[in-house]
Parts: C-alpha cells; sequence; structure tokens
C-alpha cells in the first residue's frame, strides 16, 4: 500500500486482527487467537518489559508508558542504552526531535551504538520503530 507519505507501508500479516469482535475472535483458531494483537501474553510480555525499562530508566529520570510510542524518538532507547551499557552515545543526538527525521537520526544513533559494541540484532530497524504516519 501507499501511504500519503510516499513510502511505501508492508502490508499487514496474515495473523493480524485489528478489530475482531469477541464472537469473531473466538472463532479463530488457538493459534491465531495467540497471535492477535491484543493476546494476554503479549499485554503481559509488555508490561513486564516496560517495568523493566522503567527500573533502569529511573537512573536517568525517564520513564516510559507506552512502548510503541515512547522509543519512536529514540531518546528513552538511548537513555536505556547508555545506563545499561554505561557508556555515552558515540555521536550526538537530538536532544529535541520535534521531526521525524530527526527521530530516525536519533534511533539511528542508538542503533549504530548496539553495532559498534558488537550487539546485532536480526531484522530491526529505524523504520521499524518509527511508524510512517505520527498520531502524537
Amino acid at each position: 500500500m501507499m501511504a500519503n507519505s510516499g513510502f511505501l507501508e508492508p502490508p499487514l500479516p496474515p495473523q493480524f486482527f485489528p478489530d475482531l469482535t469477541a464472537e469473531e475472535e473466538e472463532d479463530l483458531p488457538a493459534t491465531e487467537k495467540d497471535l492477535a494483537e491484543d493476546a494476554p501474553w503479549k499485554k503481559i510480555q509488555q508490561n513486564t518489559f516496560t517495568r523493566w525499562c522503567n527500573e533502569h530508566l529511573k537512573v536517568v529520570n525517564k520513564r516510559m508508558v507506552d512502548l510503541q510510542k515512547d522509543l519512536t524518538d529514540g531518546l528513552k532507547l538511548i537513555g536505556l542504552l547508555e545506563v545499561l551499557s554505561q557508556k555515552k552515545m558515540y555521536r550526538k543526538y537530538h536532544l529535541r526531535p520535534n521531526f521525524r527525521q530527526m527521530k530516525l537520526e536519533n534511533v539511528s544513533v542508538a542503533l549504530e551504538f548496539l553495532e559498534r559494541e558488537h550487539i546485532r540484532l536480526v531484522s530491526i530497524g529505524e523504520s521499524l520503530l518509527i511508524p510512517l504516519r505520527e498520531s502524537f
């Protein structure tokens, strides 16, 4: 699909069911229910990871509420990486990223830091952390 921004949006995977009613969800096979966006285990994992992040982010006076929104500007990701590694970023980054490009650059700085620290990520890049259309 083509978004208004001119970027291609990846198609939704077949197991993604954004707006199912409870009745429709009951009709899904068990594996598809488990993969649904609001599967209980996903919420538990998300809450657990958010609490873990917040425990470490206390050191730099930052806090996460919503992982999907809070990681998009790169600042909390950078803060978390600096706390966990006890090192500073190798490059400067935007302290007030108002534009999508600035947010992309911040996330890029964080990913470059991971690369320099020999931490390999598979299938994760700036564009996966920053939505094409920002609603915040």
